[in-house]
């Protein structure tokens, strides 16, 4: 063997391996398979290349790439033309001579003016050999294909398939657990119907700022830049963010007033009693009166029915203020005062004698000042995130999405470190939950009305943003980003009702 040709063969070879490594480590379906054609086509010395997978289904051959040419899918009938012939026996094809053999499909050089002369054709086989492609070189750029191409191709055919099989089992993999997250998503919010949507809309929201930020060319954030796999982290972290909702009491949760409902009909059938018992007291007066004074008492017991009027009329206004004060909005001055007044009022109730007209806790609850939740309640809503954490450790997170527990952890967490649930500051926030952030208050100030809150337009909640801002919970540019790029925008259509 002359010098040359064994250098040559030593190259094939060490082509041969570095096309099986580079082939090993991609596990994008359609960037191997443009892989895969570039490094045969190159080290097939060929002019062009192409690669078709069985579709058992549909007893098919497809062809997403056709390298060198601009045919993006190709579909065959496996048995027909050379590549189906190749599929349905699992035998080599050389031809010297493309147009002398029947088998030759001249439509493709037709139609793309291209014209094929030799063509090497040899089937991918997996570990069971079993048939899952062909891959196929056209027009060797010196000659024709020899012996030792057949044999060079029916390599990397070898290592394609493996890689191939190895892809195809990871897409399936990533669309399972793609399932797994959305009944994840699904699960808690159908524990609050309410809040139909919001994860997907801050996923939306966060990826959109992070290519924002990521396309940044000068500013704070140039240098920051976000792989496609830290984009899918992302996505994830943004999607599962509120999953620890499903630790969270129902009752808690979906809380649209001050008082649940059950203790408001405890409240209002306790006041129809004082009612009663006042309309018994003053009846109880009344035939006092009139057993001692007889017919002429009139006046008096007129004087008794206009009290009593009086005195339920200030029972159903109380109530009517319980009423108002129980929906979960600020109070105006002086409310809360009337509240206590309300609660220090009793009433007889038989062998307990004198009872409030509210109890403590009663009381207490209907003065919250804010929102509808109590300190306890608050602060049991705010364990959704310590939930949300725990429960995202427990998944076996492969390391280029090992961060999303961490970055869910911290969306609710503020620059100045009044947030929760570890007051954390700014330097110790991932940047990722900072972007999160910004787009979760977003969505949930424009989210559709909700029983303690109203929608609010766009306008309004950027301006909110802004006054996050000034009060430092939120990072400035993020924000500013945020609202000059319009990527507010990308979640209008979504919002019920839009």
């Amino acid at each position: 063997m002359s010098t040359s040709l064994l250098e040559t063969r030593v190259e094939k070879l060490t082509g041969l391996l570095e096309v099986g490594k580079a082939m090993a480590s991609e596990r994008n379906l359609d960037r191997l398979l443009q892989l895969i054609l570039g490094e045969v086509t190159k080290v097939m010395e060929a002019d062009r290349s192409s690669l078709f997978l069985v579709d058992r289904e549909r007893h098919e051959l497809w062809s997403k790439i056709a390298q060198g040419l601009e045919v993006r899918e190709i579909r065959v009938k496996i048995g027909l033309g050379i590549a189906g012939y190749v599929a349905h026996t699992g035998k080599i094809v050389n031809i010297q001579d493309a147009y002398a053999d029947p088998r030759f499909n001249q439509e493709t050089d037709l139609r793309t003016g291209y014209r094929t002369r030799t063509i090497l054709c040899v089937p991918m086989q997996n570990h069971l050999n079993e048939v899952i492609g062909v891959l196929q070189v056209l027009n060797k750029r010196d000659g024709v294909f020899t012996r030792e191409d057949e044999e060079l191709l029916l390599a990397l055919s070898s290592q394609a398939a493996v890689a191939i099989e190895n892809a195809i089992l990871y897409e399936d993999i990533q669309k399972l657990f793609e399932g797994f997250i959305k009944a994840s998503v699904y699960a808690i919010e159908s524990r609050d119907p309410t809040t139909s949507g919001h994860s997907e809309r801050v996923a939306i929201l966060t990826v959109g700022l992070a290519e924002k930020v990521d396309r940044a060319d000068d500013g704070p954030f140039a240098s920051i830049t976000f792989s496609p796999e830290d984009m899918r982290e992302l996505r994830y972290a943004s999607l599962l963010h509120d999953f620890g909702k499903v630790g969270v009491r129902e009752p808690v949760l979906v809380k649209a007033n001050k008082l649940y409902e059950h203790h408001l009909d405890v409240i209002v059938a306790r006041f129809k009693f004082i009612k009663k018992a006042l309309e018994n007291s003053y009846l109880q007066k009344k035939l006092s009166l009139a057993l001692t004074l007889g017919p002429s008492c009139r006046e008096e017991i007129a004087a008794l029915d206009e009290e009593l009027q009086r005195r339920l009329a200030e029972v159903d206004d109380d109530m009517h203020f319980i009423l108002e004060a129980n929906m979960p909005t600020v109070l105006p001055q002086g409310g809360f005062e009337r509240i206590l007044e309300i609660a220090a009022k009793t009433f007889v109730d038989g062998d307990a004698g004198k009872v409030p007209y509210l109890s403590i806790k009663e009381a207490e609850n209907l003065t919250i000042g804010k929102g509808s939740l109590n300190v306890e309640e608050r602060l049991e809503i705010e364990s959704h995130v310590t939930h949300s954490f725990r429960f995202l450790r427990q998944i076996p997170w492969t390391k280029d999405l090992r961060r999303v527990p961490t970055i869910a952890y911290a969306h609710h967490e503020k620059l100045n470190g009044s947030g929760y649930p570890n007051g954390l500051r700014s330097e110790d926030i991932p940047f990722q939950a900072k972007m999160m952030t910004v787009c979760d208050i977003y969505d949930a100030l424009t989210a559709s009305d909700r029983p303690y809150k109203r929608a609010l337009p766009p306008e309004r909640a950027l301006d909110i943003l802004g006054l996050e801002v000034k009060d430092g919970n939120l990072d400035p540019e993020l924000v500013r980003i945020f609202t000059d790029a319009r990527v507010w925008a990308l979640t209008v259509g979504m919002r019920p009702g839009a």
